[in-house]
C-alpha cells in the first residue's frame, strides 16, 4: 500500500524557501539532500536547476512518471537530476534499491533503475528484479559481489534518504524536490511547468 504523498495533482507544488545550506533538522541540511556524493547523478552536472527524485521501485506511481521525468530532464538539457532510492513500501523495494545502487560500482545505476521502473505492478517480486536487471545486460555476478562488498556503503546511503526524506517531512513516494519546490506525482506537462515556476523562483530570490 502506497503512502500517502505529500501533494497530490500533475501539477501540485509547494515552495521551500530554503537557501541551500538551512538546516532541516538537526544532522541534515538542505544541502546534505542535494550533494550526497554516493547519490547516483545523470543529467548536466552543471545544471541551473536540480532534481532530486525520492522513488520506490514497488510504487506504481513513480513508475508512471519516471518516463516523464527522463524525457524533461533530457529534453531541457540544463537539469542535474538526483536519486534518492527510498524504499517503503516492501522488503522487495529494499532489495530493488540495493541492487541498483551495487550497479552504480559498475557504471549501470540509470540502466537498472530504467529497467526495475519498467515492471508493471505494485507487488514485484526480489526474483522479478534480478531478472529485470540479468535483462538490462548488467553483470550480475559483479553486482552481487559489489551487493556484498559494498554493504555498509549502501546501507548507508539508504538510511541517509530515509533520514533526509523525513527531514523534508515526506509522506510517500514519488516526491520530487524541483529546486525550491516540493511536489509529487507529475506528469510530463506537469514536470514542466514545475521547472519552469521553480527557475522562476530561483531567479526571483537571486534579484
Amino acid at each position: 500500500m502506497q503512502r500517502r504523498t505529500f501533494l497530490a495533482g500533475a501539477t501540485a507544488t509547494l515552495a521551500l524557501g530554503l537557501g541551500s545550506a538551512q538546516a532541516l533538522a538537526a544532522d541534515v541540511s538542505l544541502d546534505d539532500v542535494l550533494h550526497d556524493p554516493d547519490a547516483p547523478e545523470v543529467g548536466n552536472p552543471k545544471g541551473d536547476l536540480t532534481i532530486v527524485a525520492f522513488t520506490d521501485y514497488n510504487c506504481p506511481f513513480c513508475k508512471k512518471a519516471a518516463p516523464d521525468l527522463t524525457r524533461a530532464v533530457r529534453e531541457d538539457g540544463n537539469i542535474r537530476l538526483v536519486y534518492k532510492d527510498w524504499p517503503i513500501l516492501t522488503q522487495a523495494s529494499v532489495y530493488g534499491a540495493r541492487m541498483a545502487l551495487a550497479a552504480q560500482y559498475q557504471g549501470a545505476y540509470e540502466r537498472a533503475h530504467h529497467a526495475l521502473m519498467a515492471i508493471n505492478g505494485r507487488a514485484v517480486s526480489q526474483e522479478d528484479m534480478e531478472r529485470a536487471i540479468e535483462a538490462a545486460d548488467i553483470d550480475m555476478p559483479r553486482l552481487k559481489a559489489d551487493l556484498e562488498a559494498r554493504k555498509k556503503d549502501i546501507t548507508a546511503l539508504l538510511a541517509r534518504n530515509m533520514d533526509q526524506a523525513d527531514a523534508l517531512g515526506l509522506q510517500g513516494t514519488p516526491t520530487y524536490l524541483i529546486g525550491p519546490l516540493l511536489a509529487s506525482t507529475l506528469d510530463y506537462d506537469g514536470f514542466r511547468e514545475a521547472i519552469a515556476e521553480a527557475r522562476s523562483r530561483q531567479a526571483g530570490d537571486t534579484q
